[in-house]
């Protein structure tokens, strides 16, 4: 069964969640991780509001910076995403990928 986290805001295409968290445990400075999916279909752009490591674990992602810069993320790679970036993802297929950011659960 494939990993597909609920709608993020009004996509119809990018799914993400958090599936754990220290702020459940009371935690000064908590981390969270969940799960990030991107399908065919509009890219979704965020503004990061905390630090943030994704690792692909399967599918292709295009990622693009606000400069411009653009990446193609494969399975098995890894990317830091800072406090204050603003990040579009895209996907001709679909990518799946695990975060974890440096924030209370959402």
């Amino acid at each position: 069964m494939a990993v597909k986290p609920p709608p993020m805001g009004e996509s119809i295409n990018a799914f993400g969640g958090d599936v754990i968290s220290t702020s459940d445990t009371g935690a000064k400075a908590p981390i969270s991780a969940g799960f990030f999916r991107i399908e065919k279909g509009k890219p979704l752009a965020f503004t990061y509001e905390f630090d943030e490591a994704k690792f692909f674990a399967e599918g292709e992602c295009v990622v693009e910076d606000e400069t411009g810069q653009k990446v193609t993320a494969r399975a098995g790679d890894v990317m830091l995403f800072t406090k204050g970036s603003t990040i579009s993802f895209t996907s001709e297929t679909y990518a799946l990928a695990f975060f974890c950011d440096q924030r209370a659960k959402l």
